[in-house]
């Protein structure tokens, strides 16, 4: 009888802990990222963030695709499901081709106005149908009897957060995703000012584009010479610092050693 009442009492014991630890690895936010090449996990940068914000990353990126794959995704339900939104927190994008996503002049007043699915031939299309839709998403939540936003004022709070290329070279898409961001209110993850160089100076032995000295790679615009593809991994220089100026912004929109909304 002691024998059971010794086993009971580990096996209570060993519940307890394990219910303590599945409890101290859970995570206080949850961030979502589409992007291509520059996002996918093999890089790093997100997944460094992550860490330091105490969030779950769900990287949803794939090398060459663009943001008319990632509308295409939300419609055919491949980006995130009903479900996974409930505990999204914030949905992060870097699609950072060297395009106009701005420009207003195509712009339905609806995102069901817009003929899918997407292709490539306009950005900032894309990028407003992305906008629209996943703001609504989280709105009709409200809708929704199985979710915890059912019969609520606003549904879900819905959070994107837009991001620049990881250097200033791409000018075009730099200076049209900060008037996109300006537009909607949205926060901008700044890599290109604060990764630590600029396309105004070159490096005084090299006499390249600083840039060149972080990729592989290298990519001509403007008639000028810059990297390409950062070198990839979670030990990388340019995908920890990248990390931590993810980290630095998303420090600015969620509160720290809090509880998050979705988790309550």
């Amino acid at each position: 009888m002691k024998r059971i009442t010794v086993l009971f009492s580990l096996l209570i014991i060993f519940n307890f802990v394990l219910s303590a630890q599945e409890n101290t690895d859970k995570k206080t936010y949850t961030f979502l990222l589409t992007g291509a090449s520059f996002a996918s996990p093999n890089n790093g940068w997100f997944e460094v963030g992550c860490e330091l914000s105490d969030a779950e990353p769900l990287n949803r990126a794939i090398g060459g695709e663009a943001i008319a794959d990632a509308a295409n995704r939300i419609i055919n339900g491949t980006l995130y499901t009903i479900e996974e939104l409930e505990n999204i927190d914030a949905l992060v994008i870097m699609q950072v081709h060297e395009r106009d996503v701005f420009d207003e002049s195509q712009l339905k007043p609806n995102y069901t106005d817009y003929k899918t699915p997407f292709d490539r031939s306009n950005y900032a299309a894309a990028f407003d149908y992305v906008i629209k839709r996943y703001l609504s998403d989280c709105y009709n939540l409200k809708f929704d009897k199985n979710s915890k936003y059912y019969e609520t004022t606003s549904g879900k709070p819905a959070v994107i957060v837009l991001c620049t290329h990881w250097h200033d070279g791409r000018t075009i898409y730099n200076t049209s995703v900060r008037k996109l961001a300006e537009k909607w209110g949205f926060p901008v993850v700044e890599f290109d000012r604060y990764i630590g160089f600029s396309r105004n100076a070159l490096h005084p032995v090299t006499g390249e584009q600083i840039s060149r000295l972080f990729a592989g790679d290298k990519q001509e615009i403007d008639g000028e010479t810059f990297g390409w593809h950062p070198e990839n991994g979670q030990d990388k220089y340019i995908q920890r610092r990248m990390g931590a100026i993810f980290a630095d912004t998303m420090r600015k929109i969620f509160p720290q050693g809090a509880a998050s909304s979705n988790s309550q």
